[in-house]
């Protein structure tokens, strides 16, 4: 996902720079676009047993560590099991990225067991990210002022990233009261009804971005996962008030939240490199854009799953199922010439492009 899996606001935006000449108006590389295309057109089907086994393996070791951790005694085990049900939860909580891509007529049932599974259970269901994600892969909106998913971070002050981490903190705070009080409310306010939906039921980084309100199906949809997550969201409320869950195991359970949404949150600085200044450009500029950590390394299948490492090449084929996006990278790397776009977009570590960034924010600042 390109943006972050909480419910936050970015920081007020500071003034941006223009973009150095290097970053501006990229031609696209048709022979680049020709071999994506062709090279993996056997690879379009997903698999319904590597996506069920993969999510359901996830939630269950998620959730198994999570009551480990809250039940178990000595600040050791909790933290270790801790970690595990962050990590796992994370992972289960990114198919958020494949809901919103998929056809449902390929996987049937997979939106409505993600969603009770984790989307509602963890207070992000996937109305949040369906209707608003598929902006941000428009040829004419993305790295615009109309992308939910775009800053221009790297041509903005220094200050903007610590504080883009730091809001992610309060992420399940802020989604516990959007559901537990917000909800409930807007359903007896149309006024409110509209804010709630317009500016917070989006999972976007863009502070001036507005989502349209749903309709139809959509709209129906939206309303019950609405009332489910929000009927959950007061049950923990109502629970931990009357002590039937202890404050021990709940501030746990926020402490995994919180650390989810801050690890996606540092996934999300180094998705793309944020060079672009708010005008339009072609798919590939889009493309070196955005990041690739392909293998050999092997902390990108922790900090960025379900695919996500290959990010850059998503933003190629986004409607390619995660599984098959290894076998593309290589295809398509053995495939294109040495000096072909392709091969700019893969960094080899998360360190080298966060100093990248802050590098960038810290010539800005000057």
């Amino acid at each position: 996902m390109d943006s972050s899996l909480a419910l936050h606001r970015a920081p007020v935006q500071a003034p941006v720079t223009r973009a150095p000449a290097g970053a501006e108006r990229i031609a696209d590389d048709k022979a680049m676009l020709r071999a994506a295309a062709e090279l993996t057109r056997d690879l379009i089907k997903p698999k319904p047993a590597i996506y069920w086994t993969d999510f359901l393996g996830s939630a269950a070791l998620g959730y198994g560590a999570l009551a480990v951790a809250v039940s178990v005694e000595g600040l050791g085990w909790t933290v270790l099991a801790g970690v595990v049900s962050m990590l796992a939860l994370y992972r289960a909580l990114l198919f958020i990225h494949e809901v919103s891509h998929m056809k449902h007529s390929a996987l049937p049932g997979f939106r409505l067991g993600w969603n009770l599974l984790a989307g509602i259970p963890m207070l992000t269901p996937s109305f949040m990210y369906e209707g608003v994600h598929n902006l941000h892969h428009n040829k004419t909106r993305y790295g615009t002022a109309d992308d939910p998913e775009y800053l221009p971070l790297a041509l903005m002050k220094p200050w903007t990233l610590p504080v883009f981490l730091l809001v992610s903190v309060l992420a399940p705070v802020a989604l516990l009261f959007r559901f537990a009080v917000l909800s409930p409310l807007s359903w007896l306010s149309p006024t409110l009804r509209r804010v709630l939906i317009e500016r917070f039921s989006s999972l976007s980084i863009n502070p001036s971005f507005r989502r349209r309100i749903p309709e139809g199906e959509a709209r129906v949809m939206f309303d019950r996962l609405d009332a489910g997550a929000s009927v959950w969201a007061v049950a923990i409320v109502a629970l931990v008030a009357t002590g039937f869950i202890s404050w021990r195991g709940f501030l746990i359970a926020m402490a995994i939240g919180s650390a989810v949404a801050v690890f996606n949150q540092v996934r999300t600085l180094v998705a793309h490199l944020w060079e672009n200044d708010g005008e339009q450009m072609s798919v590939t500029a889009q493309y070196l854009d955005s990041v690739n950590v392909p293998p050999p390394g092997l902390l990108p299948a922790l900090w960025a799953p379900v695919g996500l490492r290959y990010h850059a090449l998503h933003h190629l084929l986004p409607s390619l199922p995660y599984h098959s996006l290894g076998e593309a990278h290589r295809r398509l790397s053995a495939a294109v010439e040495e000096d072909s776009p392709y091969h700019r977009a893969s960094y080899p570590a998360l360190s080298g492009l966060a100093l990248r960034l802050g590098r960038s924010t810290m010539r800005v600042g000057r």
